[in-house]
C-alpha cells in the first residue's frame, strides 16, 4: 500500500457520531472505576479501569481518523487504534473468568465438579499465559498485516489470536455455568452470609452469564469474520457485536457487589 492510502476509508470507518458517543460512554465509568482502583487496588478492578482509558483514547483516535485526511493517511496512528481496540479484550475476559472462580471458591457444591480437568481449567495462571499469548500474536499480527510491507505470517497470526481468544471464551463461558448449576444448590443463607445483599452478590452468577453471553457474542463475530480485516471492521456490525458488547460487559462490572473488596489489609492486584 503507498502512503496516500487513506487506511480509515479503507477499513470501513466513517460513523464520527458512533465514535464520538462511545467515547462519551466510557468517560463516567473511568471516573466510576478511578476510586475503586485505590481503594480496592485489585487486579481486576485496575484492568477494567485500564480497559475504559484505552477504549475513550481509541475512540478519540478513531474519530480523529474519520475527520482527518493526513490522520487517516497515516499508518502508525491507525495501527495505533487497531491495537488499543485488540489489546483491551484482555482485561475484559480476564477479569469475568478470575471473578467467577473467586465465586465459586465460596461454594460448597462446586466442589461435586472438582476433577483433574477442572482443576487444569481453573489453572490462573496458565490462563494468564495463553491469554497473554494471544495478546501478543494479535498485536504482531495486526502489526503486520496492516503495514505497508505486510507479510504471510500477519494474517496468520492475527487469525490464530483470535481463534485463542475464541477458546479462553468458551472456556471461561463454561466456568460460568459452573456457577449458575452451583449456585441454584447452594443454600441462600449461606451465599447471603459470604457474599452480602448488594445486586451484584445476589445475582452475580446471572450478571455473570449475561458477561459471559456479550463475551461470546464478541468473539464469534471476529471468528465468523477471521478471513477478511476490512469486513470484520465494517461499522455497522461491528459496534453492535464488538463495541456495544463491551461497554455493556463494563456497565455489568460497575454494578454493586460484581467486583467484591478484598480481605482487609490483603491486595491482590499481582494476582
Amino acid at each position: 500500500m503507498s502512503d496516500s492510502v487513506n487506511y480509515a476509508k479503507l477499513f470501513g470507518f466513517k460513523s464520527i457520531p458512533a465514535a464520538v458517543i462511545f467515547a462519551i460512554c466510557y468517560i463516567p465509568l473511568c471516573v466510576w472505576f478511578i476510586p475503586k482502583v485505590i481503594m480496592r487496588r485489585t487486579y481486576v478492578v485496575f484492568t477494567v479501569t485500564l480497559f475504559c482509558f484505552m477504549r475513550v483514547l481509541a475512540f478519540i483516535i478513531r474519530v480523529v481518523l474519520i475527520a482527518s485526511n493526513t490522520a487517516g493517511e497515516n499508518e502508525n496512528v491507525f495501527i495505533t487504534d487497531e491495537v488499543l481496540f485488540s489489546i483491551g479484550f484482555f482485561g475484559l475476559l480476564f477479569g469475568a473468568y478470575g471473578l467467577v472462580l473467586d465465586r465459586l471458591s465460596l461454594l460448597t457444591t462446586s466442589k461435586a465438579y472438582d476433577n483433574p480437568l477442572s482443576f487444569l481449567m481453573q489453572n490462573r495462571k496458565l490462563f494468564h499465559l495463553a491469554l497473554t499469548a494471544g495478546m501478543i500474536m494479535g498485536i504482531i499480527g495486526i502489526t503486520d498485516s496492516t503495514s505497508s510491507t505486510p507479510s504471510s505470517s500477519g494474517p496468520t497470526l492475527r487469525k490464530a489470536s483470535v481463534i485463542v481468544f475464541v477458546i479462553l471464551t468458551v472456556l471461561q463461558a463454561y466456568q460460568t455455568f459452573i456457577l449458575v448449576m452451583s449456585e441454584r444448590s447452594e443454600n441462600s443463607g449461606t451465599l447471603a452470609h459470604d457474599l452480602g445483599s448488594s445486586i451484584g452478590a445476589r445475582h452475580g452468577a446471572m450478571i455473570f452469564g449475561a458477561i459471559s453471553v456479550l463475551l461470546l457474542v464478541r468473539e464469534i463475530y471476529m471468528l465468523a469474520t477471521i478471513g477478511s480485516s476490512t469486513t470484520q471492521n465494517k461499522e455497522y456490525t461491528w459496534y453492535p457485536f464488538v463495541a456495544l458488547p463491551e461497554l455493556v460487559c463494563v456497565a455489568l462490572y460497575a454494578l454493586p457487589g460484581i467486583i467484591p473488596p478484598p480481605a482487609p489489609g490483603i491486595y491482590d492486584l499481582p494476582k
